[in-house]
């Protein structure tokens, strides 16, 4: 699998479950998705197995700057010494990608929506329908994690996990293993590991 094709599956992923909110409540489709995932319908009362997010991070800094998301040595950490960072306009959101030159794996990619995304609720709420994993992680110190995806990649070593940084905006960060690891190490960890990184940064820049 191509790079480019890693990262459009990553941003497909994203956009699906990108939606705003009007005032009567009902979602409606943002950032150029085809289709949405649903959340909480006017009058209905939120899912009770939903995570809350008690302290909410404001992304505005990150959507100007999405390779912020990670420091020099975070990305080395996760990718290995030679890593570089490259900025992103996905149809989702601002993003950043993580890799090694002349390789497409590991990678990390980091995107940040356009607008409210629905949050974790929205990633929920789309379980069987655009998505066809959708699987609780974890939380990040009180942050929820969730791996989610059109597909299931995980046994082609790639996953993606979105971070709830509010009750409405989720992060979406995606791990492309490498190919020693494919088969031997879960992907979802390692997107999560990722995503313990990026919320670091995130919460350092509040």
């Amino acid at each position: 699998m191509t790079r480019r094709t890693i990262l459009v599956l990553g941003a497909a992923a994203l956009v699906l479950s990108a939606c705003s909110t009007p005032k009567d409540g009902t979602p409606t489709p943002s950032g150029g998705g085809s289709s949405t995932a649903p959340s909480s319908s006017a009058g209905q009362a939120p899912r009770p197995d939903v995570p809350k997010v008690a302290e909410p991070i404001d992304l505005a800094r990150f959507r100007a700057a999405p390779c912020d998301a990670l420091t020099s040595t975070q990305a080395q950490d996760l990718i290995g010494p030679k890593v570089e960072a490259s900025p992103r306009n996905e149809s989702a959101g601002p993003a950043c990608a993580w890799v090694t030159p002349g390789t497409a794996r590991p990678m990390i990619n980091v995107i940040f929506g356009n607008a409210p995304n629905g949050g974790t609720a929205a990633v929920y709420a789309a379980k069987g329908k655009a998505y066809k994993l959708v699987e609780p992680l974890e939380p990040i110190e009180g942050y929820p994690v969730t791996a989610y995806g059109v597909l299931d990649r995980r046994a082609e070593g790639g996953c993606n996990v979105a971070l709830g940084t509010s009750d409405t905006e989720t992060v979406g960060v995606a791990a492309e293993q490498s190919e020693r690891n494919i088969g031997t190490k879960d992907p979802c960890d390692a997107a999560r590991q990722a995503a313990i990184s990026v919320l670091a940064t995130l919460r350092t820049a509040k």
